[in-house]
């Protein structure tokens, strides 16, 4: 539909984290000259596989997509990037059926297997121990602090879990792009859409410093420094 007959593609799967891991993967590409220009989409039309009779999912999620282009630059861009995985976790967010492990049969859907399934406690609390001390090994690595970043943004999945990794961190919560209450959890999509609205409206400025943080199904997380 867009005419890049001559391009390459693939389909990423990382849950909620895949824009974070697509770029951590395009980064080496651009960087070595393979490729010039990239674009990455993040898209979910979650409302399709809910259970509108699960209020601890349905209420939770939206649709939505984002898209950058990544190309190579002099100076900034990003700065590091790390991707994590815990696959002892992988019940916490899924959706069971219809695919190779559970095809899909009369009673999957009559028991609605195919829809999300989330232990949300679980999630909350798995992130909350998880995410800081990765953030944190993130910045000393490349001798920063927390105060060295000018812009946080984090996958919109639940406010809680954003001001509880502020909080750890000892920074202000008018330090992150937040955008949840305008259209909930868009997964894939969350990062670049908060992304996009703070460079529009002026919150983002060339040269601010911005840290990309991202978990969700798998369990995947992953983050991203980068200068814009």
């Amino acid at each position: 539909m867009l005419g890049a007959s001559q391009a390459g593609a693939f389909d990423l799967q990382a849950g909620c984290t895949s824009p974070v891991y697509a770029m951590g993967l395009v980064e080496p590409g651009i960087k070595g000259g393979r490729w010039k220009n990239v674009l990455v989409i993040g898209v979910e039309t979650l409302s399709r596989i809910l259970n509108w009779e699960d209020r601890n999912t349905c209420v939770l999620f939206g649709d939505g997509a984002g898209a950058i282009v990544m190309s190579l630059v002099n100076s900034g861009g990003i700065l590091d990037f790390d991707l994590k995985s815990d696959g002892t976790k992988a019940d916490y967010i899924e959706l069971p059926a219809g695919l190779a492990a559970m095809p899909a049969t009369e009673e999957t859907v009559r028991k609605k297997l195919h829809t999300v399934h989330m232990k949300g406690n679980e999630v909350f609390k798995y992130v909350v121990r998880v995410i800081p001390p990765f953030m944190k090994t993130m910045l000393e690595r490349n001798n920063m602090s927390p105060s060295d970043i000018d812009w946080y943004i984090f996958h919109q999945a639940n406010i809680r879990i954003i001001d509880a990794i502020l909080e750890r961190f000892g920074v202000d919560k008018s330090k992150a792009i937040v955008n949840l209450d305008k259209y909930g959890n868009t997964s894939a999509a969350t990062i670049f859409i908060a992304l996009d609205e703070a460079v529009k409206d002026g919150r983002i400025k060339k040269g601010d410093k911005l840290m990309l943080v991202s978990f969700g199904s798998g369990m995947t997380y992953g983050g991203v420094i980068l200068e814009w």
